[in-house]
């Protein structure tokens, strides 16, 4: 049990970097925290909301340095809340904008998180609260080859669409299955015209379509899939 009051909170993280202008940057520039106060070209502090600061920066002991390498010790990730869904969608649209790389996301029940990794390495979780399952995706094997997959099923609900909940649900399962080293995933979707924003979604996102069966549904309905190379 502990002995702390359930006022008790982390008050800010304060991260050694190799270059200030880059981390203020994606701190700033990119997450959108306020730059509060620096001090010349070695630290500066940032926050939301006007508080002091939530992140510090620093190249006193660090500057132009290579990240820690895998296996020792040290910071495993840092997890920033966000209020609500919107504001949450709101830097998942500052990232997908800046082109920055995105490691995956995931839907925990009662709260979503966005995975990447700042520009001196540590992993990032970025969170928002939710009231019920805003996404689902599922995959199986395909039976009859090997390391390929079938996206059986991605869906976001009405009320959470345009948000950019999509692509990063389709990025997290991209990334499970690359790590996994499986080869290729496939979707298959309807050529009918209410389809299209379906097969955009897929093109957009690095798919190729590789076949189209004509009438496969039913008469007028042609089948068409998509293939990605993941390995």
């Amino acid at each position: 049990m502990s002995v702390l009051p359930a006022a008790t909170c982390v008050g800010h993280v304060h991260l050694k970097v190799a270059d200030l202008e880059r981390a203020i940057a994606f701190y700033s520039g990119v997450l959108g925290f306020e730059l509060q106060q620096r001090y010349g070209t070695q630290a500066a502090f940032l926050s939301a909301g006007g508080y002091h600061h939530h992140i510090g920066l620093n190249t006193w002991e660090s500057k132009g340095a290579s990240p820690p390498p895998p296996g020792h010790t040290g910071l495993y990730h840092s997890a920033f809340l966000f209020a609500d869904r919107k504001a949450l969608a709101s830097v998942l649209k500052r990232l997908v904008d800046a082109q920055y790389p995105l490691q995956g996301a995931t839907d925990h029940g009662v709260s979503e998180a966005i995975y990447l990794a700042d520009p001196d390495g540590p992993d990032l979780w970025l969170t928002g609260h939710l009231t019920g399952p805003q996404a689902v995706a599922c995959v199986a094997p395909e039976r009859m080859a090997d390391a390929v997959w079938n996206l059986l099923l991605i869906a976001v609900h009405p009320q959470a669409q345009g948000m950019g909940h999509g692509t990063a649900l389709l990025a997290h399962v991209e990334a499970l299955l690359t790590r996994r080293k499986q080869r290729l995933l496939i979707v298959e979707t309807s050529g009918l015209p209410d389809f299209a924003p379906a097969r955009a979604f897929y093109l957009r996102n690095g798919y190729t379509e590789v076949a189209r069966l004509p009438d496969f549904y039913q008469n007028g309905e042609d089948k068409i899939a998509f293939l990605k190379r993941l390995t």
